[in-house]
């Protein structure tokens, strides 16, 4: 039978309107139109706006797959926890490098363009990782775990790119009355990557082989490359003056801007010294392995539990974004998260683990959407992708030197010190900045 849909009113040809099942479906259609009509859903009527989520969708997806994947394949060579910290560390340094650079580039040439010739790095990457994979080439005896070393230095790299392209590029696909409905969708959209992308990698490593889990990140990349393609962005007008600044001058004009800026500054610096010392990601292999006696299929579990978390977030925050109280929620949250940090380093339950790790995620994605949200509005155009830069490097540096510095602790700290640490230097973190920001904490976004 055919169906006609027409604003939201289902049409039946040939059925009598006044049928108590045909009534029920009619209101059951009028509710779904009254609610997609909901300002919670203004930016998805926006078809860039959704093949740019549709990119980073599986962009997302690929890099944590990869994430995982690569975590679990070296602690499996090694088994040396260390080496874990390694992979923060080596990744963190091609990405702070080249982000201020980055973010003058950003604000001069195509942003567009910029994503999808840093996505094909990503592709690259991916591919390294897979042909070492490839047992008859015994890439392991041969080369050790450097080509895997090589691909997190390329990842870097191109994150450091990528971060501050991406929130700059958001500028351009929206409505600047729609920032905080975009943030939230964009963080959803991230949560709900993270989500799947480490369960699936997880379970494609589990019950597959390690060649078929990082072909399947090559063909993920492969897709987010032609949808970022695909999107239309407004372009931006600008000035003489702006491409015959020196690069240094600039770069020092969006540092200078960020400082000058408490509320930038507040909230960047909040989430940078958090996360350094409150994530435990890095060290989930090992409580995977060593603590809770999971495979990598509880290992992917356990990394998609805090996007859970997020995505329950997500979907509140859709309809009721933090927007009054804005700082003294954004204190609250992140402090919540040091406390999960501390109640996780402890647990030897495995639900008890995950249910923790939701609660993180829940709590961190709060702080993530009024940090995104007061990017935007604080920022001009014209300097969104230098701005963005600095928080590219303040979140890259909180989650790579974050991983390092679990690595290290651990090593000498033990792995339940560590990780406890963390959590209360996350609580002596949120005391000192609402102390000595109290910008930031009467901060309101309405």
């Amino acid at each position: 039978m055919e169906f006609f849909i027409s604003k939201g009113f289902l049409f039946l040809p040939g059925l009598i309107l006044n049928s108590v099942p045909l009534q029920a479906e009619f209101y059951m259609c009028v509710m779904l139109d009254n609610l997609l009509s909901n300002k919670a859903f203004t930016v998805i009527r926006n078809r860039n706006f959704r093949l740019f989520l549709g990119y980073r969708f599986f962009m997302t997806m690929a890099t944590l797959m990869q994430s995982v994947i690569v975590s679990w394949h070296i602690y499996s060579l090694t088994k040396n926890v260390l080496w874990l910290g390694m992979i923060g560390l080596v990744e963190v340094v091609p990405q702070i490098s080249i982000s201020l650079f980055a973010g003058h580039y950003i604000d001069l040439w195509d942003r567009k363009k910029i994503i999808r010739n840093s996505t094909f790095i990503l592709l690259i990457g991916s591919g390294i990782l897979t042909l070492y994979s490839i047992q008859s080439f015994h890439s392991y005896d041969r080369f050790g775990i450097w080509p895997i070393f090589i691909t997190i230095f390329l990842t870097g790299l191109s994150r450091g790119i990528l971060m501050p392209a991406h929130t700059a590029l958001l500028g351009q696909l929206v409505d600047k009355k729609d920032y905080a409905n975009a943030a939230t969708w964009n963080s959803a959209n991230w949560q709900v990557a993270a989500v799947t992308g480490p369960a699936i990698g997880g379970l494609i490593y589990g019950f597959s082989s390690i060649l078929v889990a990082y072909s399947s990140v090559f063909v993920l990349y492969f897709i987010s490359v032609g949808l970022i393609n695909s999107v239309k962005a407004q372009k931006i007008v600008r000035t003489l003056k702006q491409g015959e600044e020196a690069i240094f001058d600039r770069i020092k004009e969006g540092i200078g801007f960020v400082i000058k800026t408490p509320e930038l500054l507040g909230a960047f610096s909040l989430d940078m010294f958090a996360v350094l010392f409150g994530g435990a990601v890095a060290l989930l292999p090992v409580y995977a392995s060593d603590i809770l006696h999971v495979g990598p299929e509880g290992l992917g579990f356990l990394r998609a539990c805090p996007a859970i978390g997020a995505i329950l977030m997500s979907f509140y925050l859709m309809f009721y974004p933090p927007v009054r109280n804005s700082g003294r929620i954004l204190l609250l949250s992140v402090a919540a998260f040091g406390i999960c940090m501390i109640g996780f380093a402890f647990s030897h339950i495995f639900w008890l683990s995950g249910l923790l790790l939701l609660l993180s995620g829940l709590f961190d994605n709060v702080s993530v959407v009024i940090r995104g949200t007061i990017l935007q509005l604080y920022t001009p155009e014209h300097m969104r992708g230098r701005v963005a830069s600095v928080n590219s490097i303040f979140i890259g540096s909180s989650n790579e030197l974050g991983a390092f510095e679990s690595g290290v602790t651990a090593k000498f700290m033990g792995l339940i010190p560590s990780v406890a640490f963390g959590g209360v230097m996350t609580l002596l973190v949120v005391a000192a900045t609402a102390k000595i920001n109290p910008v930031l904490r009467r901060l309101s976004l309405k």
